[in-house]
C-alpha cells in the first residue's frame, strides 16, 4: 500500500490525528493492534485548552455546547490539586465548560467514525513489527489475520503508546524518571458496600480513591508511597489488590467480582525529540506522567491539535519549509511542564507526617481562591503561551484567542464558527484594517482574510491566527509577509505582498 501519512496508533490520540488530516486531504491509513475500541476503564477528562481546541476544530458539538461568544466573565469547574479538594478551573464565559468528562472509548469511537467519514482507512488487528526511514519516505511492515502488509508513506506518525514500536525502532532516545510509587487500579463489588464510600482517602499508608462504576460497583485506585513494585509488569489479582487496599485502610475490606485490574507506577519519559526525519511522535509515545490531575488524554489530544494541520500543509506543500519543526519546539516544553506538576503533586500526596504543614498550607490557599487561579490555569494548560519565532515578536504572538463575537461584512459570527474550517484565519479590523492593499489571500489561497468591527478587547487591527486558535502574528513585531512565509511559504501565486496584508476569502 502507498499512502502520504501513516498514523500507527488507533487510540483517541492517532483517531484523531487522523481525522484531522482527512478532513485537510491527506491520504492517511491508521494501523491499530486492536480489533476494536476497548471498552477498559481509562481517561475520562478532558481539560479547558484541550476542549477550546476541539471546538474550534468542529469537534465534541455531540457532547457539550461550543459557548456564547457574548458572554462575559468566567464560568468555573470545581476540581482538585493533589487529591486535596477546592481548586477552581475556570475559562472564559465564551467558551465551552472547562471540563469535559467523557470516558476515553467514547471519544475514540467519535473520532473513528470521523476519520472514516472524511476518507481515512483504518486497519485493525495489525501490529507494527517494523518501521524503516528512507530517502524518499517510511516503509512500514505489519502482521494481521491475513499476513504480512507492507505500507510506504511520506510521513509517519507514531500514536503507538507508552511502549511504542515507532520510538524504539526509529531510535528516539528519552529521558525518564524511574518509579518510586506503587499504584493498583480496577472495578470490584465490595462484600460490605459502605465499607469505601466514594471520594478520595488519604490514610498514614496512602490514598485510596473511589468511585461509582457504571455496574454497581466500585471503581479502586490505590497509591502506596513505600516504593515501586517489584514485578509491576505482571498481572494484578483480585486477592493482591484485597491486600493493599486493607493496608491501606488499616482494616479488612472484603471485595468480589474484579474487572479490568492493572497496576501502575509514577514512572515518566520524555521523548528527546519528537521528530526524526518523516517520522514523528505523539501521546503517550512521546511523555509519560503519574496520572494525577486527569492531564494525560488532554495533553495528548493537544498533541494532535498542534501536529494535525502543520503535517497537512507540510504533506500538501503550503507550509513554510520549519513549519513541522516547531511541532517538537512547542509541545515538549508543554509535556515537561505536565510532568513536573505531576511530579509535585505527587510528593504533596507522600504520606510523611512532616508534609502535612504543606498539605495544610495547599488546602487553605486552594479553599481561600488564593493559588486556585494559577494551578487551574496550569493542570487546564490554558497557561500555554508558544514560544516566538523571532527576538521583536508581538506580544500578542503565542497567545491563544480566546472566543469573542465579530461583525463582519457577511453578519455576526465568533471566533470559534471562523476556525471551524481548518484555515489559518486573517482579522482586519476598522478602517485601518479595510485600507490595507488585498493581497495577502490572493497569495495564500489557504488564508481566510476576515473584515470585523474593532472590539475594545483587541486593542489591535490585525491578527494572523493559526487554525488551532493560537495568534501567530500581531503588528508590532516582524512584517507580516515574513509571518505568512514562516508558516505557508512563498504561496500559491506569483505577485508581491504590499504593506501589511488583506483579502483571497473576505467576510
Amino acid at each position: 500500500m502507498r499512502t502520504q501519512v501513516v498514523v500507527v496508533g488507533g487510540g483517541p490520540v492517532g483517531m484523531f490525528l487522523a481525522c484531522e488530516l482527512a478532513e485537510y486531504g491527506v491520504r492517511t491509513l491508521v494501523i491499530e493492534a486492536e480489533n476494536a475500541v476497548s471498552d477498559r476503564p481509562k481517561a475520562t477528562t478532558l481539560h479547558a485548552r484541550t476542549v477550546q481546541c476541539l471546538v474550534r476544530r468542529g469537534h465534541l458539538g455531540e457532547l457539550l455546547s461550543a459557548g456564547d461568544p457574548g458572554a462575559a466573565g468566567l464560568v468555573s469547574s470545581p476540581f482538585h490539586f493533589a487529591g486535596i479538594p477546592g481548586l477552581v478551573v475556570s475559562a472564559p464565559a465564551s467558551e465551552p465548560e472547562p471540563i469535559l468528562k467523557c470516558p476515553q472509548d467514547e471519544l475514540e469511537r467519535l473520532f473513528e467514525r470521523r476519520a472514516r467519514a472524511a476518507g481515512a482507512r483504518i486497519l485493525r488487528g495489525h501490529r507494527v513489527t517494523e518501521v524503516r526511514q528512507e530517502p524518499d519516505g517510511v516503509h512500514v511492515t505489519a502482521e494481521g489475520p491475513g499476513g504480512r502488509v507492507d505500507c510506504t508513506a511520506g510521513h509517519l506518525v507514531g500514536a503507538d503508546g507508552a511502549r511504542s514500536t515507532v520510538r524504539e525502532q526509529t531510535g528516539i532516545t528519552s529521558r525518564t524518571y524511574p518509579a518510586t510509587v506503587s499504584a493498583m487500579a480496577g472495578d470490584v463489588r465490595l462484600v460490605e458496600p459502605d465499607a469505601l464510600r466514594p471520594g478520595w482517602h488519604r490514610t498514614p499508608r496512602g490514598w485510596i480513591v473511589v468511585k461509582d462504576a457504571p455496574d454497581g460497583g466500585i471503581r479502586l485506585r490505590t497509591l502506596n508511597c513505600a516504593g515501586a513494585h517489584g514485578a509491576r509488569h505482571q498481572p494484578l489479582t483480585l486477592q493482591e489488590l484485597q491486600r493493599e487496599v486493607s493496608w491501606i485502610a488499616g482494616r479488612d475490606i472484603a471485595m468480589t467480582s474484579p474487572r479490568w485490574l492493572s497496576r501502575f507506577s509514577d514512572f515518566s519519559r520524555l521523548a528527546d525529540s519528537y521528530r526524526a526525519g518523516r517520522v514523528l511522535l505523539a501521546g503517550d509515545a512521546a511523555h509519560l506522567h503519574f496520572p494525577i490531575g486527569g492531564q494525560g488524554l488532554s495533553t495528548g489530544l493537544l498533541d494532535a491539535v498542534n501536529l494535525g494541520w502543520k503535517l497537512a500543509f507540510t504533506v500538501l506543500g503550503t507550509a513554510g519549509g520549519g513549519l513541522l519543526d516547531t511541532y517538537d519546539r512547542e509541545r515538549r516544553p508543554a509535556a515537561q511542564r505536565v510532568i513536573d506538576n505531576t511530579r509535585a503533586q505527587l510528593a504533596v500526596m507522600r504520606p510523611d507526617p512532616g508534609l502535612d504543614p504543606l498539605r495544610a498550607l495547599f488546602a487553605e490557599l486552594l479553599a481561600g481562591g488564593g493559588e486556585s487561579g494559577v494551578l487551574g490555569s496550569m493542570i487546564s494548560a490554558q497557561d500555554t503561551v508558544l514560544p516566538p519565532r523571532t527576538a521583536d515578536a508581538s506580544p500578542w504572538e503565542g497567545r491563544f484567542l480566546h472566543n469573542v463575537a465579530l461583525t463582519t461584512r457577511e453578519g455576526s459570527t465568533d471566533v470559534i464558527g471562523l476556525l471551524r474550517a481548518g484555515r489559518p484565519l486573517l482579522l482586519l479590523f476598522g478602517e485601518r484594517g479595510g485600507s490595507r492593499p488585498e493581497q495577502a489571500g490572493e497569495r495564500y489561497e489557504q488564508l481566510r482574510v476576515v473584515h470585523a468591527e474593532p472590539l475594545p478587547e483587541l486593542p489591535c487591527d490585525a491578527l494572523l491566527v493559526r487554525p488551532d486558535g493560537y495568534i501567530a502574528w500581531a503588528p508590532g513585531g516582524e512584517d507580516l509577509l515574513s509571518a505568512l512565509s514562516a508558516y505557508f511559504g512563498g504561496g500559491t501565486r506569483d505577485g508581491d505582498l504590499v504593506g501589511s496584508v488583506p483579502a483571497g476569502r473576505v467576510d
